[in-house]
Formats: C-alpha cells, structure tokens, sequence
C-alpha cells in the first residue's frame, strides 16, 4: 500500500501545448502518472504518442517557447517543478532525478573520453563537491560507477571515447552517468530499442538490480510489451498525447481493457511462430561457399594496423520463393555478407554464386547487369532515400538507369505505391514528410521497380513500432507470394525472424554457427549460443491471454511454440 512519503513523482493532468500548425494541439493532454519508491512504472505506446514529451516535460527539457507546458503540475515528493526556478530545477535535473536517453552515442560527448563525462556530473552539482572534492576521489567514483553497471576494465574504459564501445557498452556508461548522484527517481527513454536481445537482456536485468538495490522509483518508456512483461511493476498506457490504461503490470497485461492496449499487446510476437518446412525444388538461387571478408582497421606509416575478421567460412543457400533468416548479434558479420552479396564490399576468398554466375569474380561493369535482379532493404530507410527527390522519382530511379522510359518508370513507382500500401498522392511528396513505417514501405516498393528475384533485407523493421513494425512484416510476406522472391532477411531478433523466415542461419563472430529449417531451430537448437538467443528474447515467460493469441496468429502454415 502506498502512503504519500512513498510517491516519489506525481504528474497531475499534464498538458504540452506543440506550435502552431503541428498535427495535434498538444503532445500531451491531462496526464496522469504517478511513481513510487520500489516502482518500475513502464509508459508504453507507439512514436507520438507522448511518452517521451512526458519524460521531458518532467527533466525540463521541453524545447521551448513553441513546446511548453500549459497546464497541470508536476511534483516532486510533494513539490511543484514548474514552479521552481531555473537553478532550483538545474539542481533537482541529474541530481534527484536522472535520464538515461535512447541513443547514447548522440547523448555522449564524442570529443571527451567517458571517465571526464561522468566526472563533469560530479562537479557540476553541489551536493557532491565535498564528497568528491580531489580528483583522485572523482576518479575513484567514477571506477566504482563503471564496475558497479558491469563494464570490463573499468579503469582502461574510462580513459576511452564513446565511438570506441559498441552500443551496449555505451549504454552502461549512460546508466553509470545515471547513477553518479545516487538519484531518486531514474528515467530510462527505450534504452534498450536498439540493442541486440542478449545485450537487452543484460541492460534490462541492470536496470532491476539498481533498482532494486537503491529502492529508486523508475520511467521506463518503450513499445515493446515484452519488455514490459520483463520489468514492469506498474503500466501505463498511451496514445495520441492521452493516458488510455493505467494499472498494475499484471492487469494490463492479462487483462487489458482499452482497446488500443489489446492492439498493441496482438502486434507483439509473444510466442515463437514458425512455419511449416520449405519445400525446396529445383537449383539454388543463391549459394555461398566459404566466404570470407575481412576488414583492415587502423595503422600507418610507422604503425601497424590490425584485422577484423567480419565473415569467414560463411556457406549457405537460397532456394526460388525462399526466404532465409540470418540472425545474431552486432559484429556477428551479418550485414556484411549481405552487402557482399550485392556487391558493395569484395569479399577476400570464397565464391557466391547466383544462378550459377560467381558474384565475387565480376568487376564493377559486369556486376552492374546482375544489380537488376539482386535489390536490398536497408535498415534505416530515412538514410536510404536521398531527401531532395520526390518518392516517384526514387523509386523510378532504378528503372530508369536500366534504360526504361521515365514516364513509364514513374507510372510504375504510383503502382508500387499503391502496392504497398500507399496512396498515389505521396509520389508527389519527400521522405521527410512520411512516418518511419511509410518511409520503410517506399524502400520496398524502390526494392521492388526492377522486378528482382532476390532481397536482401537488412534489418528492416528494427527501428519500428511494433504494430508498425508487424504491418511491414506481412507486407513483406505477400510480396514474397506475390510475385515468388526470394529473400534473405538479417535480424538480430529471433521473434522477427520466426514470423518471415524459412530457414535460419545463426552467425557468431563471422561464422554460421548453426543452419535449419524455422521449425528444428526453434525447437530444438543444436548450438549454445542459439539457445542463449532463444533465452535472451524479452517477455519470454509471459503467457498472451487466450482471447488475444487471434492477434499474433500470423499468416497460414505455422505452428507457434512457447
């Protein structure tokens, strides 16, 4: 039972009031959250619903005057923040409550090493200029910090820029940042939405332990309902600035009343889906027979650089209508096959045939022919389409570089448009003034203009919500019926895959570790880090209402394990 001493942050009918001319008066309306000691309330809906306005309406990092706040309070143990002055708010920011933000390599100074980020918080708030007055003693902190989130050699990583860690080591320094001050209250904004399921699975369990061990109330926002089913103590639910369910994480997620919350909780792929096994007829469309890459970093005139092995040994193939699913961690080597199937590294020994035609042997001129019929997905579709050309004319692009009419190519690309689900108005319009989803559905219909027999799709639904992300995915199956492509999915989660993919390939530091049909690598994986994968998938043990499993059915011809 809470008791007022217990709530730690209240946020009475909150209302942001967005600029003139934006899509929605307010980015948030008339919310209502509250956050305890002991507490992991978890604030879940898709991109634009508010959750993160929230989060920065309570830090004080609106960006004002257009965005404002423009009604409602938000106390802290009892105390108004929007009625405390500028210092007054500076001192509670970092030191009673800290941000953990989604992307650390953006949050992080790239020009300052790690251990001098961390120390700048020590210094910059008063409470701790007498306890960590010397610079020893800062530094000292600063060690314990970085052994405390679990980062190896913690004294040699903090002497590191943040480009030199990967993602989740980023992200741990973010939480020691964090948790310099020992603060309160800890907001984490998708903290984890970018990171593979086993370093997921290592930040998520950090983020309990703290908690737990701090008795620290915590925000934890995110779309993905299987996160929420791992952390939860308390949800809360929204969309479209509104908060449309609240309550403990048990009630929400067995017995969900809005029927927005039930949409969301049908998009997530709760239970391993598989299909029936691949019928393979004919030759291979695609073979790789021990294909090899490797990067040379580093070095110089005086200086000898090293090597990174991103691909060695890689065999596998690709049947007509198949679509086969390579998945593991970052610098697993994945994303590196596939643009050495494409053409856009060499690789260093081993052949890739297609069609019976050794990719690795052509030089750029003879590749170009073959360009048609091999086309790729990219992960970040924004990146990928060139923001001062008009859809149309992206997506007839290609057409047109083959020697098609640029009339035809362009009636083709409102085709496509419709085709995927798009109306033909947007031909007209720029990427930037589509949704991340729709940006996504035009790199298909860009993928699909040649008419191609193979996809690469490298990660294409990573940076999704998860219903935008589960619109996109069926999208990709009936195209694959459609018109009988093949496809090489990369994915670095095995929920995804299970949903598209024939056969998987599991890759581990450049080598395919284990290779089967959906079916047998579900049920019964064969090597330790499949099932290390398996285990890491967030929401694992959560068993989806009866009454909802209609929702994650999926497309005809699979089968679903827990």
């Amino acid at each position: 039972m809470e008791t007022g001493s217990d709530i730690l942050l209240d946020v009475r009918d909150l209302t942001v009031a967005l600029p003139q001319g934006a899509e929605r008066p307010n980015a948030v309306e008339n919310v209502n959250l509250r956050i305890a000691r002991d507490e992991i309330l978890c604030v879940v809906g898709e991109s634009g619903s508010g959750k993160s306005m929230t989060a920065h309406a309570v830090m004080g990092l609106l960006p004002g005057p257009h965005v404002r706040v423009t009604g409602g309070e938000i106390a802290y143990r009892g105390r108004d923040i929007l009625t405390m002055g500028g210092a007054e708010q500076r001192g509670l920011r970092g030191d009673r409550i800290a941000m953990i933000f989604q992307e650390p390599m953006t949050a992080l100074n790239p020009l300052m090493r790690v251990g001098d980020q961390i120390e700048e918080s020590l210094k910059a708030h008063s409470s701790m200029e007498q306890s960590y007055a010397s610079k020893a003693a800062r530094r000292a902190r600063v060690v314990e910090l970085l052994t405390d989130v679990g980062l190896p050699d913690p004294e040699s990583l903090r002497r590191s820029y943040p480009f030199r860690l990967s993602g989740g080591q980023r992200q741990r320094v973010m939480i020691a940042m964090a948790l310099a001050l020992e603060p309160d209250i800890l907001i984490a904004d998708e903290p984890t939405t970018a990171l593979d399921v086993t370093t997921q699975k290592q930040i998520l369990g950090l983020i309990r332990t703290i908690q737990a061990e701090r008795r620290m109330g915590v925000m934890f926002i995110t779309h993905d309902f299987g996160v929420v089913a791992e952390i939860a103590t308390n949800v809360a639910v929204m969309q479209h600035g509104r908060c449309v369910e609240a309550g403990p994480a048990a009630q929400v997620l067995n017995q969900p009343r809005h029927p927005y919350t039930r949409q969301l909780i049908a998009a997530v792929p709760h239970y391993i889906e598989h299909r029936g096994d691949f019928l393979k007829r004919g030759d291979a469309l695609l073979t790789a027979e021990k294909v090899r890459k490797v990067f040379h970093l580093g070095g110089g005139l005086f200086r000898k650089g090293r090597e990174l092995v991103a691909g060695d040994d890689i065999s596998l193939t690709i049947h007509p209508g198949e679509t086969l699913g390579v998945v593991g961690e970052s610098g697993s080597g994945k994303s590196t096959l596939g643009r050495c199937i494409v053409g856009l590294n060499k690789t260093d020994g081993g052949r890739i045939l297609f069609q019976g035609q050794d990719l690795a042997a052509l030089s750029r001129n003879q590749f170009r022919p073959v360009r048609k019929d091999i086309q790729m997905i990219f992960q970040d579709p924004y990146a990928s389409l060139n923001p001062r050309h008009k859809v149309a004319d992206i997506i007839a692009q290609g057409p047109v570089a083959f020697g098609e009419s640029r009339s035809k190519a362009t009636a083709r690309a409102r085709e496509l448009l419709r085709l995927v689900g798009l109306p033909e108005s947007a031909a007209d319009r720029y990427p930037h003034e589509f949704s991340g989803g729709q940006r996504q559905r035009i790199s298909i219909a860009r993928a699909l203009a040649l008419e191609p027999k193979l996809i690469i799709a490298d990660e294409p639904v990573s940076a999704l919500d998860v219903s935008v992300q589960r619109q996109v995915l069926d999208l990709l199956e009936d195209i694959r019926h459609r018109f009988g492509l093949a496809m090489l999915f990369i994915t670095h989660d095995l929920r995804v895959a299970a949903q598209v993919c024939d056969t998987i390939a599991v890759m581990q530091r450049g080598k395919v570790v284990e290779m089967n049909t959906a079916r047998e690598v579900f049920q019964n994986p064969q090597h330790a880090y499949t099932r290390t994968l398996l285990d890491a998938i967030p929401g694992k043990g959560w068993e989806i209402p009866e009454e909802l499993r209609t929702g994650t059915a999926g497309l005809a011809g699979r089968g679903a394990v827990a």
